[in-house]
């Protein structure tokens, strides 16, 4: 019995040892149960809470940090709740005394802890008035002038508000709370509302990885060095309504769950916003952007608005995504603004926006359907901005262009567009018959247009056994880099062999596309081809006055009086000078227009006139004109159908007069000649007589009359395109 009750007390004797050693290793247990594997994780993990014992520790020992002293308050929880007011009372206290001391600023490290309750930064701040003659003594030289140039600023602004009041409001003297030493928030957690508003930073903001539980408030408040807001979180409202940023911001990666406001700010600097996702309204009305603002890669989910924005730089969107309205109402763009892969999913306005010579919107590989979405803009400005460096990729992206402007009844956008998309077809029908084409050319054809031996070997082998379809394949198989791409992109193609029948055709499609380019911007502009039709009009009327009236000077002179060359000389003038200005308003390239209107109208008549004259006319009826007119009656007639020599039938032969030369409206016929042939229709049916009539005359007119027929198909061509309903009218 004894040794069972000893063999009884020694079980119970170990028990009582394992448990007392799971209670003593179960805290250490537990905390490294709950340690984080992320090593940044790991740093927030361990916090402990701030008492004003410790308070008093840090604030005596400050840290060094890139040669300024700081106060480290890292890793703890800081509570400032209503109902721990006396620990509140003191933080703010011994803080703002502590940070206010004249001489170095002193910094403040609140990185990676956790801040319970509201924060008023503001509190830790300096105040100084905006109105005064001196600032405080605390101030460096460096520091008193950033404050002076701020007030300046404000004074002149605040003068204007003053001015445009009917009644003195009396406004209070406005003051600012200033932070002289940079301010660490690096991943600090903000469980309370945060106010920094009217607050004016004179070193670095560093908020990188912050998350706000509640609305934050950085309002009128001014940052005078760098600024890092990157991979913020921002859970509520975020204001940052009229502060001012002297040099460069970063808010790249942060997700503003709420409202974000950015009104009246200014940045001065490059403003990096990529990759930032805008949940709710961004109101971003009123802004001054004097640096590049980079929306790259950003997501807005609610209404983005940038009306009356101020664009001194460029604006970069590329491959963003809208998913409501976005508005540049009255914005002024002075630099190119990158649209590239962006998507639309509802309206982006651009109405009664200002856009500088430098500036304009490229938008290839922009996605949007123009059922659901809209691009609007001012009619006749906003195609004129739109950029597209290539065809390839953006022939869905024109077609919706050109949907998106005639279901707005912008007829004349939807035109430009489709000019701008066959301009594009011509570069490449270009390249594709003047460039060199990597799969059959030599490899010293390969090397003369910018590729090196190696590259030019390489490309002979790689496409034995698989022709290239696209320049893109030479960089997705290796052959060549990124910088040799560019360099020889504008001068070399990947097509398939032509046989001569396909590029003889494609030749006469580049003709035949550049003569719409050129003399009607591709139906686009009615004005230049009614500008170009001026011009020949007057040209062929004066050749027709000219070789019909200037016939000889001996033996007997058979020339026209000096008051109608007069008459004719300044008439001609005055035609060609109205239509040169049209075609000097209207086309893109005024004197590529000009010189392929003169290949048409200019040799082949010179010709025929230089060996009409070299030969010299001995023929009957020298002295009647070579043209004949219906007598039957005046009137203004369309003759469409008509043709420029007499009729056979004796009954219409006997109308047919010649045309009278002892009158002083004579010249007039030869205008109105030119007009039927190449118009179709004029006040008089003037034709050829078919009596002692020299050929090389006749070949003149139908010459005119032929061109006329083009003319006539182009102008009713334009015209259909820019009048909407005119062409049911002329086809039906």
């Amino acid at each position: 019995m004894l040794g069972f009750n000893r063999r009884g007390g020694g079980w119970r004797r170990a028990v009582l040892v394992c448990l007392v050693g799971l209670l003593l290793f179960l805290p250490m247990i537990a905390q490294g149960a709950t340690l984080p594997s992320d090593p940044v994780q790991a740093e927030v993990g361990y916090r402990q809470y701030l008492t004003a014992e410790i308070l008093q520790q840090r604030l005596k020992a400050p840290v060094g940090r890139d040669g300024i002293p700081t106060i480290d308050l890292r890793h703890f929880i800081i509570d400032l709740r209503d109902e721990n007011s006396d620990f509140r009372l003191q933080f703010y206290r011994e803080l703002q005394s502590q940070l206010q001391r004249p001489g170095t600023p002193i910094g403040l490290d609140l990185s990676y802890s956790l801040v319970e309750g509201d924060f008023a930064g503001y509190q830790l701040g300096l105040r100084t008035p905006l109105y005064g003659e001196a600032f405080s003594p605390i101030f460096s030289t460096t520091e008193q002038e950033q404050l002076n140039r701020d007030r300046r600023r404000l004074f002149q602004l605040n003068r204007l508000s003053r001015s445009l009041l009917t009644s003195d409001l009396g406004f209070p003297d406005l003051q600012l709370m200033v932070f002289r030493g940079p301010l660490l928030l690096v991943q600090t957690q903000f469980k309370g509302q945060v106010d920094f508003s009217n607050t004016f930073f004179l070193r670095d903001l560093s908020v990188q990885g912050g998350e706000f539980e509640q609305g934050v408030d950085w309002s009128q408040s001014r940052f005078s060095q760098l600024v890092s807001f990157t991979g913020s979180t921002f859970n509520q409202t975020a204001r940052f309504r009229n502060s001012i940023f002297f040099a460069k911001a970063s808010f790249s990666q942060c997700q503003f769950r709420q409202k974000a406001d950015f009104s009246s700010s200014e940045f001065q600097q490059t403003a990096n916003f990529n990759r930032v996702g805008f949940e709710q309204e961004a109101n971003f009305n009123r802004t001054v952007w004097q640096g590049n603002a980079d929306f790259a890669q950003s997501h807005w989910q609610g209404t983005a608005l940038l009306t009356r924005n101020q664009f001194d730089q460029s604006l970069f969107l590329t491959e963003s995504s809208f998913a409501q309205t976005v508005s540049f109402r009255e914005s002024q763009f002075n630099r190119p603004v990158n649209l590239r892969g962006v998507i639309l999913l509802d309206q982006v306005d651009f109405s009664d926006t200002r856009f500088a010579k430098a500036a304009h919107l490229n938008i290839p590989e922009l996605q949007f359907d123009p059922r659901t979405a809209r691009i609007l803009g001012d009619p006749g400005q906003i195609s004129q901005v739109l950029s597209i460096p290539t065809l390839r990729g953006n022939e869905i992206l024109l077609r919706n262009l050109v949907r998106n402007f005639r279901q707005l009844e912008q007829i004349g956008d939807a035109n430009q567009v489709e000019y701008l998309g066959q301009k594009l077809r011509l570069q490449e029908l270009k390249l594709q018959l003047f460039s060199t084409n990597i799969n059959w050319a030599s490899s010293q054809r390969l090397q003369q247009v910018g590729f090196t031996a190696q590259q030019a070997t390489e490309i002979v082998k790689t496409r034995q056994e698989h022709p290239f379809r696209s320049l893109t394949e030479l960089m997705n198989r290796s052959v060549i880099d990124l910088a040799t791409y560019i360099k020889v992109r504008n001068r070399v193609t990947a097509n398939e062999l032509w046989t001569p029948w396909t590029y003889l055709l494609a030749v006469f499609r580049w003709l035949g596309l550049s003569l719409l380019l050129t003399l009607t911007r591709y139906g686009s502009s009615f004005w230049l081809i009614f500008g170009i039709g001026l011009l020949a009009i007057a040209y062929f009327g004066y050749l027709f006055w000219g070789i019909d009236r200037c016939r000889r000077r001996l033996p007997v002179a058979i020339l026209p009086a000096w008051g109608e060359t007069l008459w004719m000389s300044g008439s001609f003038s005055l035609i060609a000078l109205a239509g040169l200005s049209m075609i000097f308003r209207t086309a893109e390239a005024p004197w590529f227009t000009l010189a392929f209107l003169g290949g048409l109208i200019l040799p082949v008549p010179l010709i025929l006139s230089g060996v009409l004259y070299q030969r010299g006319r001995y023929h009957d009826l020298l002295e009647v004109s070579y043209f004949v007119e219906d007598g039957s009656m005046r009137q203004f007639r369309l003759l469409i159908g008509r043709l420029p020599i007499m009729p056979r039938f004796p009954f219409f032969r006997d109308r047919y007069e010649p045309i009278l030369w002892n009158r002083r409206w004579s010249w007039l016929n030869y205008y109105d000649l030119s007009l039927i042939n190449f118009l179709k229709f004029g006040f008089n049916d003037i034709r050829l007589r078919d009596r002692a009539l020299p050929g090389l005359v006749s070949a003149l007119v139908w010459y005119q009359w032929g061109l006329g027929l083009l003319y006539v198909g182009l102008l009713l061509w334009t015209l259909s395109r820019t009048i909407p309903g005119l062409n049911l009218f002329i086809y039906f």
